[in-house]
This record gives structure tokens, C-alpha cells and sequence, in this order.
């Protein structure tokens, strides 16, 4: 009996510590993702992302951690767009996949409630698509951001609009009562006020509204200069077809952040001509890097070939997010969430899609963001001048 449970005792280490070598061996990365559900268009972006940089990280040996390289397991689940969800799954992710690093859903509601469950197991995040304030003003010190602030958005917009088109005094606001969307809401009669423009409806619909004809119609019978409507892809193409149906119009029609992604602009066909935006990256910069793309025109064409269609902010923002991470793993030599953290919080790079500074929140640097417009089918760069594409148009 001794023998045969000395010899049952060594095949039992032998396999646990060749499973502990195996697991060594891997970086463990967990990723929530809404696959199904209202932001499911997002979440796949985010996929489409995150699989290009594997597949580029693990063709060339994986990652160099110290002396040895590491090959990426990305562990993914479909959290359905379900808060509570997402919740329960990046704690599974932490405790039973064992992760090593998290990157976070779309958008800043989700990503709030990820980044707590993060902070509790001093797991390190990355949140590629969430940009409001109150999300990394929780004093929380595992998350980090790659998307600007939002208020850099709505600053230099009313700035350029009003100035191009003085005659602009009145605005009617819009914004979908979510974190993300009803923060732009509130930073823009901010701004507006700010600027002298009189806001004339300020309003917030409910996630899942099916009708906005009751707002439309106050908005109509204010006369607005200027429309800004603030929500996710299926708000806003909902709100501009109703807006065509009832007759609602202005000169300046604004959406955040709709002719930003290539589904807004397919599903409204005529009616997205004309509507302004604005966005975190665009594939027109012109970005040199030492990341695995090596420049935003690489990246550019390799996604092209790929996915036959062009990138937006969100692929750019997430194939970031785990470049961030990848070069703060690098520069600690390590896996460790503690030196890893270290790493991120100093990091101080230029990627493909542009510099990644981490402030003292977590959020990455405030910068020029591009705003945009619908022109003849097309989305123009406005601003910034380094990238101007073309000037902007009044709505017809």
C-alpha cells in the first residue's frame, strides 16, 4: 500500500507540476464581451480587435516577459449586454479562469462594474471604450483607460461650429440616461451655456426607448439651431428616422457617437448625410510606432484586408488596450499584477493609434479628438487642422 501511494503521489505531482509549468508558461487574459444583446455590434468590434493583436502577438512567440517568451490565451464570454452578467462573469474569470489581466466590456456603465469586481482581487484592467469621468474617479487603482476624456469631445465642437456658423444661438439636447451617453448630454449644455447658446430642450430618454416622438416633437416646436443627440448605434439611427418622419430639423445636427461607426451611417443611407459627430481616432492620423502594427497605416491596411470595410475608434481603441498592456508587461519582465500595474500606471508610449499616457485617474491623456461629418456617403475629419478633411455643412 505505501508503494502504491508513494508511486500515485509522484504521478500526481508530476502532472501538477507540469500543469503549473503549462500555466507558467501562458498569459491569461479575461475578456467580457457583449456578443448578444443591445451592444452587440460594439462587443464584436472589440472581438475582431483583440483577435488580430493575438494572432500577431502569438505568430511571433508571444510576449517577452524577462528572458523567455509567453505566449496569449484571451478567455472571452458573452456577457448578452446584461450588467449583472458581466459582473458574475469577470468575477469567474478572476477566481476560476484564473486570469492574469482583464480588459473591460464597451462602454463606461459596464466597464465600471467590471473595474470594481477588478479592484476587489487587485486584478490589473484595461478599458478600451469608456471615456466618462465618474468611472475612474472611484479612486480605484487597477484601471486603466485608452479612450481620452469626454470633455475634450464638446469643448472643441461648440468652439468650431459656433465660430464657422455665428448664427447658431439656439440648441435643443437629447441623451440617453446611461453613464456615457447622458455624461456628453450634461457636458454639453455645459459647453453650450458656456458659449452663449440658448439651450431650449435638455431631455434624457430611458435605455430601451422605442419612440422618441414625444420628444421630437418638443424639440420641433422649439426650433432649434442645433440638434445634439447623445446614445448607442440603435438609439440614434432610431431618433433620425423618426426625426425625417416628423419633420424635425436643423441646421447643425449633431449625434455622439453615430457617423463613427459604419453601421450608423449603412443603416440611414440619405438620412445620415449632413450629421456631425465626433470620435477618439481616425485612420487618416498618421501614428509611427514600435507596437506589433508599427503604424496606424499598417494597421489600417491589415484590418481592410481582413474585414473589407474600414476601422473605427472602437477595433482601434481595443487592439490598443492590449498593446498597453503587452508593453507594461515588457517593461516589467513579469506577470506579476503588482510590477505589471506599476508599469501601466508609468507608461508613456506612442502606438499605432496614438500616444498612451495614463493620468493619475487612469484615464489616458487629453489630446485633439477628431470631429467628423457625414459628407456625400462619406465621413470628414472637421478637426483637428493636421488631419481636415473638409469644412463643415448645414444639413439640408
Amino acid at each position: 500500500m505505501k508503494k502504491l501511494f508513494f508511486k500515485t503521489f509522484c504521478v500526481t505531482a508530476i502532472l501538477c507540476t507540469t500543469s503549473l509549468i503549462y500555466a507558467q508558461e501562458t498569459i491569461k487574459i479575461g475578456a467580457p464581451l457583449a456578443l448578444t444583446g443591445g451592444l452587440a455590434d460594439e462587443g464584436k468590434k472589440q472581438q475582431i480587435a483583440y483577435d488580430m493583436w493575438l494572432k500577431k502577438v502569438n505568430a511571433a512567440g508571444g510576449i517577452q516577459v524577462g528572458n523567455k517568451k509567453m505566449k496569449v490565451e484571451l478567455i472571452t464570454y458573452d456577457y448578452q449586454t446584461d450588467e449583472k452578467r458581466a459582473q458574475s462573469l469577470a468575477e469567474k474569470l478572476i477566481t476560476q479562469d484564473k486570469v492574469a489581466f482583464l480588459t473591460s466590456p464597451f462602454g463606461s456603465g459596464h466597464t465600471k462594474v467590471v473595474a470594481g469586481v477588478a479592484e476587489r482581487y487587485g486584478i490589473p484592467v484595461v478599458a478600451p471604450v469608456a471615456s466618462s469621468e465618474s468611472v475612474f474617479n472611484q479612486g480605484y487603482k487597477n484601471l486603466f483607460g485608452t479612450l481620452a476624456a469626454n470633455s475634450g469631445i464638446v469643448s472643441h465642437m461648440v468652439t468650431l461650429f459656433t465660430k464657422q456658423y455665428p448664427t447658431t444661438k439656439r440648441i435643443a439636447i437629447l441623451g440617453r440616461e446611461d453613464v456615457f451617453p447622458k455624461a456628453m448630454a450634461a457636458e454639453m449644455k455645459v459647453y453650450a451655456e458656456k458659449a452663449g447658446l440658448e439651450v431650449v430642450f435638455n431631455e434624457l430618454y430611458p435605455v430601451g426607448t422605442l419612440d422618441h416622438a414625444a420628444s421630437l416633437s418638443k424639440i420641433k416646436a422649439a426650433k432649434p439651431d442645433w440638434i445634439y443627440v447623445s446614445g448607442y448605434t440603435q438609439d440614434l439611427v432610431l431618433a433620425r428616422k423618426q426625426m425625417s418622419d416628423l419633420g424635425v430639423k436643423a441646421p447643425i445636427i449633431t449625434m455622439i457617437t453615430g457617423p463613427a461607426y459604419k453601421e450608423f451611417t449603412d443603416a440611414l443611407g440619405p438620412l445620415a448625410e449632413g450629421i456631425s459627430s465626433a470620435t477618439w481616432w481616425h485612420h487618416s492620423l498618421t501614428y509611427k510606432s514600435k507596437d506589433v502594427f508599427g503604424s496606424t497605416t499598417e494597421f489600417y491596411k491589415e484590418f481592410v484586408a481582413a474585414n473589407k470595410s474600414d476601422p473605427d475608434y472602437v477595433h482601434a481603441s481595443s487592439a490598443a488596450a492590449l498593446i498597453a498592456l503587452q508593453m507594461a508587461i515588457e517593461k516589467a519582465g513579469s506577470i506579476d499584477k503588482d510590477k505589471v500595474r506599476a508599469q501601466l500606471a508609468s507608461l508613456d508610449v506612442v502606438t499605432f493609434y496614438g500616444p498612451i499616457k495614463f493620468g493619475a485617474n487612469g484615464m489616458n491623456q487629453s489630446r485633439d479628438l477628431p470631429i467628423i461629418q457625414v459628407q456625400n456617403g462619406k465621413v470628414v475629419v472637421l478637426y483637428p487642422d493636421a488631419i481636415k478633411q473638409g469644412n463643415l455643412q448645414l444639413v439640408k
